[in-house]
């Protein structure tokens, strides 16, 4: 144990020289060696305890903050600075019409490690947000123990008690404990960034409906005796937001499933949250709402939601080049979203994207793009915080690869109340499937909050 923490603390040492000394070159020489990778990649580990590690399994959320997550901020500003040098130096040859392909590789390298170290910033702050939210099952308190035992029970060998049925239908179906599926939607918050952004409403009804005032009630001036005709009154446009059915269809042997080897529903929830994360964070940015959420792209300018909402369309601001953006067209979507809903405002993009923002400067020479600098802060762009999503566009001709806004005002996703499992240890002897499913939609409740850029065409 002690020689795991020495290397430890000797690849951080040599990270921090290299970083701080600019010599990346002899940085990646070094992570390029097998055993030097080890060393850095169980140091970063330890650094940084409660980030998610390569293997499968659900992973609680600890109470407390990592303390060494403090070190992976500190690092994350020093590669920085080192980025902004190789960059400079980048610059200077541009100047003199000389590109120097070293260089470019030097500052493209820098620019990937930058963004790991973020990545790991931005991966603990989700963890908090998710605890701030409840995850990790909150105390470990069992509500409802004799119902959760039944489940349990009903995992292993298809038993459903007559007097516990309560989430059982004809045909066979189980509606989860309310602490499995706590899990569930915990994990959900934490790998999924529209949950942590967007406004979360759990229904328990087939759909859920929502007014919107497109104003024109009318008014005028009179004497203090003269008639008061009837004024307009003001119209209401509906909006339907209609849940989709998520699924996974997870299976195991029943040997495993008598031998009791694994925690079971520790496995399904693995299972059932890595598909649905997956689904989920595709719908949320471009589903096409047929059975599933509205993705909020969809409602831009010209795209196949832009007139559903009495609102009106999601509006775009349009890149002068196919494949660059610059500062002044992020500052003109910026000032795009009305001032009143700039306050809880960030940037949504893809990590490509943010890759290429990363080089932008304003007009005094500063970098548009600033690292975390404390615990639970993002990165930001021009002051306002960045959320990485993978699902966004690459910046590619016609794509629309950045957005702009309050999504917390801007997209309502819906959680149907209650996650249901199907066991089936019929249709694929000798695994024992189990058919999980969660109504999930989502859509735009208020395009004015969200701007987006859309790069020209090609």
């Amino acid at each position: 144990m002690k020689k795991s923490y020495v290397l430890a603390g000797l690849a951080l040492l040599i990270v921090g020289a290299c970083v701080i000394l600019g010599g990346v070159p002899e940085l990646y020489a070094a992570v390029a060696h097998p055993s030097v990778h080890f060393d850095v990649a169980t140091a970063m580990t330890m650094a940084l305890p409660g980030l998610p590690h390569s293997r499968r399994g659900i992973m609680a959320v600890r109470a407390e903050t990592p303390v060494d997550v403090k070190a992976a901020i500190e690092a994350v500003n020093k590669a920085f600075e080192s980025f902004k040098s190789a960059h400079a130096d980048k610059e200077k040859e541009l100047l003199k019409k000389f590109d120097d392909v070293v260089t470019t590789e030097k500052m493209e390298r820098i620019n990937s490690s930058v963004g790991d170290l973020q990545k790991a910033v931005d991966d603990a702050n989700a963890k908090i947000a998710a605890m701030q939210m409840g995850a990790g099952g909150g105390t470990g308190e069992v509500r409802d123990r004799e119902y959760t035992d039944a489940f349990r029970a009903h995992f292993r060998k298809g038993e459903v008690q007559a007097s516990l049925n309560k989430g059982a239908d004809d045909e066979g179906g189980y509606l989860a404990p309310v602490e499995w599926d706590r899990t569930i939607v915990d994990k959900l918050v934490e790998v999924s960034p529209m949950r942590q952004i967007a406004q979360v409403q759990t229904i328990s009804g087939a759909g859920f409906k929502k007014l919107f005032n497109l104003r024109g009630t009318g008014s005028g001036w009179v004497g203090e005796t003269a008639a008061r005709p009837e004024t307009n009154t003001a119209e209401f446009g509906p909006l339907t937001f209609t849940p989709g059915e998520l699924y996974a269809n997870p299976a195991a042997t029943q040997q495993m499933l008598d031998d009791a080897e694994i925690n079971l529903e520790q496995w399904l929830a693995d299972e059932v949250e890595t598909e649905f994360s997956y689904q989920e964070g595709v719908a949320f940015v471009s589903g096409n709402g047929t059975n599933k959420p509205t993705g909020f792209l969809t409602y831009v300018t010209g795209a196949a939601s832009a007139a559903v909402h009495p609102f009106g369309a999601i509006q775009l601001k349009t890149a002068a080049a196919v494949g660059a953006v610059t500062t002044d067209e992020l500052i003109d979507l910026v000032y795009m979203l009305p001032q009143v809903m700039q306050q809880n405002a960030r940037f949504v993009t893809n990590r490509n994207a943010l890759g290429t923002v990363r080089k932008l400067k304003d007009g005094d020479g500063n970098y548009i793009w600033q690292p975390s600098f404390q615990l639970g802060q993002p990165s930001q762009v021009l002051g306002y915080p960045v959320t990485e999503m993978a699902a966004m566009p690459n910046i590619a001709a016609g794509a629309v690869p950045i957005a702009f806004g309050d999504f917390r005002r801007g997209y309502l996703i819906i959680d149907r109340t209650g996650v249901r499992v199907l066991r089936d240890p019929y249709s694929n002897k000798p695994y024992v499937m189990f058919y999980t499913t969660k109504r999930v939609g989502g859509g735009v409740q208020d395009p004015q909050a969200i701007k987006a850029l859309k790069m020209a065409a090609a």
